[in-house]
């Protein structure tokens, strides 16, 4: 979402060049604030599907701790008094067309949907639940790689690497996974006035994730077995006020694309934005909470923004039976959706 370095616009290719790319293949940088990985997905399906590529490296990356506080208005000059740097992370929350932050969306959708703190706290403490037991039953081991400090070299250039807080080794998991129960979660201070709090909401967190993309004869000639085989993607506009709703018509959308219908959705991820949004997500399209984030969500896990819709997508391909869905909403009044496809089922 934010420019969390000087040189994150460079991003993109040196995580292709440095990770062994030929240097002829280009790269290309999305931003579709929380929709951008499933929307990296997306384009990396149309890349493909289209014949300009056999595969592609889909990467979303996101340091919500390194947010900057900025200021817009120093190359003007600064008058005396008039210099204001802000909090950019929460300022970039914050909607100006209909004067709602993130937050006050899924305020918004509380009053809709009659859904209430307790409610949202119980979706809460299920959340992390089902992210603690994910993580002991060795879930998530297929799909984090360990982080330690790392030395990158590209022979003619600068080294670029990771380097990790003094005496910490490695990182080897998701460190906001953690037991909630529903006793302390309602002891927790509201943050908008309504039903949300600081731990019914997603957590702000940095993360990135990767997947590839390809054509199953690529898949082939290369002796891989695919996870699964995108279907469809569909994004859609909802109003701004209301923005935590719109993964809902999108899903919607998208069923009527494809011809699947939704009771036969096995699987669907959902971005936990807030409790309330997925509470009300749910209702709308009458879901079975059962096969909704079976293995928790963001409000458990975390919601690195740029990353989130490529772990959806992958978390999703992992676990389904015959169909997936991975979906985000996301912040202006939209909803971005992918149906995927278990292979193995269908052949």
């Amino acid at each position: 979402m934010a420019q969390a370095s000087y040189d994150v616009y460079m991003l993109p290719r040196h995580v292709g060049l440095y990770s062994g790319v030929p240097q002829d293949v280009p790269a290309h940088l999305v931003q579709r604030v929380c929709g951008t990985g499933i929307e990296v997905v997306m384009q990396a399906a149309d890349t493909v599907s289209l014949g300009r590529a056999n595969a592609a490296l889909c990467v979303g990356a996101e340091s919500m701790s390194r947010n900057p506080i900025a200021d817009y208005t120093h190359y003007g000059g600064f008058r005396m008094g008039q210099v204001e740097f802000k909090d950019f992370l929460w300022e970039a929350l914050l909607d100006p067309s209909c004067s709602c932050t993130m937050g006050d969306t899924a305020e918004n959708l509380t009053k809709r949907y009659q859904i209430t703190r307790e409610e949202v706290d119980r979706f809460a403490a299920r959340s992390f639940k089902r992210a603690v037991a994910a993580r002991d039953a060795g879930f998530f081991d297929g799909e984090i790689v360990p982080v330690a400090s790392e030395l990158f070299a590209l022979e003619g250039y600068n080294d670029r690497g990771i380097k990790l807080p003094r005496k910490v080794e490695a990182v080897e998991g998701d460190s906001h996974v953690r037991p909630s129960p529903l006793e302390v979660l309602t002891k927790i201070r509201l943050a908008f006035g309504g039903v949300q709090t600081g731990g019914n909401s997603s957590a702000v967190v940095d993360g990135a994730a990767g997947t590839i993309v390809c054509s199953g004869d690529y898949a082939k000639k290369a002796g891989k077995v695919s996870l699964a085989r995108i279907v469809a993607g569909v994004s859609v506009g909802v109003p701004p006020e209301i923005m935590d709703i719109g993964l809902a018509p999108a899903i919607s959308r998208l069923s009527e694309l494809t011809g699947v219908p939704i009771s036969e959705i096995d699987r669907i991820e959902i971005n936990e934005t807030f409790g309330a949004q997925i509470l009300a997500c749910i209702r709308e399209l009458g879901l079975d909470e059962d096969c909704v984030n079976v293995n928790g969500g963001a409000i458990a896990i975390g919601h690195p923004l740029g990353a989130a819709g490529v772990r959806l997508s992958l978390t999703v391909a992992r676990e389904l039976k015959r169909y997936g869905v991975a979906s985000a909403c996301i912040g202006g009044g939209q909803g971005i959706a992918l149906l995927v496809e278990n292979t193995a089922a269908v052949n």
